[in-house]
Parts: structure tokens; sequence; C-alpha cells
């Protein structure tokens, strides 16, 4: 029999998996995703976490919590969650790898078919009441099929969206550190460098963890490198590009256009001048909103708290057993 542990939950999570948690555990959760939770004052007494979001847990907060046993994450990344510190204090860390796959890849072809054939600013154009006519002329965009387009981190997540890409006939570029020779030959599909991979794409989707390597991993320089026609889609971390040499790309014709799941900071600042313009398409961290997505998740988190709580092995841990 489970004693009742001490729980704090970041944010609102399935009232399904909430209800399981209150049966065995002391568990109060924050019920707003609009403030920060107070994670801070209220991690000295616990004995789990279960964090829903992106605030920091820093070795600070960790060093005031000497019962905290385990930090489950909602989410497939965990850059947030300081997990040198935790691993060293004997703090278990856990994530939801593989269940967000195919959604997070849905959501980067919704981005990508959007933003390639102006669905959002048609869409606004007709609301305005200025479609009083029929017009062949407006909103031509960019053909998908027989593009090229080129994964950037070639992940779960980067596997998935090459699939995707092959039912509309795309040629398929990727990079990664770690080459995949196995699924170059199972899908058909080319390693490239970053570099051949910007110069020769019509679309680049970015999907690596977010690192001190990756960070601003597209910057100015590899902006230039890409074709003016291109569209760039991040759904990996938004300091994966560099915001603002993104908006000159976008002002000067460097590219033609962006989607963006993912910004930095987030929320994204309300006067950013990527705001202004009509060539991108962002959206608030939608990339694994969907119901099925999202109950999976939850269920995983609460998987790995109870048996961080327990003493056991996380069923989904983030280090190597």
């Amino acid at each position: 029999m489970l004693e009742k542990h001490r729980v704090f939950i970041t944010r609102p999570i399935p009232e399904e998996i909430l209800s399981k948690l209150e049966g065995i555990c002391d568990v109060e959760m924050w019920h707003t995703s609009e403030t920060p939770a107070p994670t801070t004052e209220k991690i000295p007494e616990l004995d789990g976490l279960l964090t829903y979001g992106h605030e920091p847990i820093t070795d600070e907060m960790m060093a005031s919590a000497p019962n905290l046993k385990v930090i489950s994450n909602m989410g497939v990344g965990y850059d947030h969650i300081d997990t040198v510190a935790a691993k060293s204090r004997g703090i278990k860390v856990g994530n939801t790898p593989g269940v967000l796959s195919d959604t997070t890849a849905d959501m980067t072809f919704a981005l990508l078919l959007s933003i390639a054939r102006n669905v959002v600013p048609s869409n606004r154009f007709v609301r305005s009441e200025k479609w009083t006519f029929y017009d062949p002329n407006i909103f031509w965009g960019q053909e998908i099929h027989h593009a090229t387009i080129g994964i950037v981190g070639m992940g779960r997540i980067g596997y998935a969206v090459a699939k995707r890409a092959l039912g509309f006939d795309m040629k398929v570029l990727y990079f990664k550190r770690n080459r995949r020779v196995d699924w170059e030959e199972s899908l058909g599909i080319e390693y490239a460098t970053l570099d051949r991979l910007l110069e020769s794409s019509d679309f680049v989707t970015l999907h690596p963890p977010m690192s001190t390597e990756t960070h601003h991993l597209i910057g100015r320089k590899e902006l230039k490198m890409m074709k003016p026609n291109a569209i760039l889609v991040n759904i990996a971390r938004g300091g994966v590009v560099d915001h603002d040499a993104l908006y000159d790309a976008l002002v000067n014709g460097e590219i033609a256009g962006a989607a963006l799941d993912v910004t930095e900071p987030e929320p994204i600042n309300t006067n950013h001048p990527l705001l202004s313009l009509d060539n991108i398409l962002i959206c608030p961290h939608l990339g694994s909103a969907t119901v099925q997505t999202r109950m999976k998740m939850a269920q995983m988190a609460h998987d790995n708290l109870i048996s961080g709580l327990n003493g056991d092995p996380l069923p989904y841990s983030v280090f190597e057993p």
C-alpha cells in the first residue's frame, strides 16, 4: 500500500489521471496555465513533482527538497530540468517519449501546408469581406508534391515526418549527428550535410533537441544559404532559430516564409516584429495537442511518478538504466 506521498502538479492535467493520483497521493495541482506555478515555494515539501510545461527545475530548487524522489515530465523535451543535478542527488527523472511522434509530425505538415498554400491569410481575406469577386491571381502558393524537404534532426519525429513526406512524393534529405543508413535504405531518403540540406531544400523542418549545440542552429548564415522560395518550419524548440535573423530573412526575401510552433521566449513578446509579417505563421506550441495524445502522455507521466515514489525503475526514464 503506497503511503500518502506529497505531489505537486504544475499545470492542469486530465481529470481522469488526476483522480487516479488523488486516490493514492496527497496531490496539489496548479489550476491555471495563465500564471507560472509556485514550484519553488512548493518543492521543499514534496516527494514527487509532475511538470507540465517548461518552467525551469534547477539544482537550487532540488537542493531545497530533501524528500524529492522523482520528477515526472509530461512531455518529451526535458531541457528545462537540470538532469545532471537530479542524477547526482538520486532524483529520478521521467518523460513521455514516442507517444507524440506521429501527432507532432501531423502538426509539422499542417504548418507546412498552411504556410505553403496561404491558408491563414486567405481565410483572413475572406472574413474581412474583401472577397467581392473571384480573382484567380491572388494567394498563389508553393507546391508540396515533388518538392525537396530537408529534415534537421532525424529522431522519432523526424522519421515520422519523412514517412509523410514520401506520401507527397517529396524527395527527402535529412541531417543528423549519427547517420542512419538503415533508414536511408528502408525509406529511400538521403543523408546530407546541414549546408547542403539548406541549399537544396524547398522546405526545411526542424526537430533537434534543445542544447547548447542547437541553440540558434539556424541563424543569419544558415538562412542566407536557403532558396528564396524556401519555407522554414520549426516545431522543435524556439531557441533553435534566431528570431531576429529570421525576421530579416523574411523581410529581405531571403526565404519565402516560415511557420513556428515554438518561439523564444514562449509566449513570444507581443511587440516582436515577426508578428507584423504576413509570410509567417506562429502557433502556441501545439505539436502534441490532440485529445488522444495528451491523454496518453498524462498516463505515462502518472506511471513514471508512481514508479518513482515506490522506489521502482521508471518505465520511461531519461537516464540510461
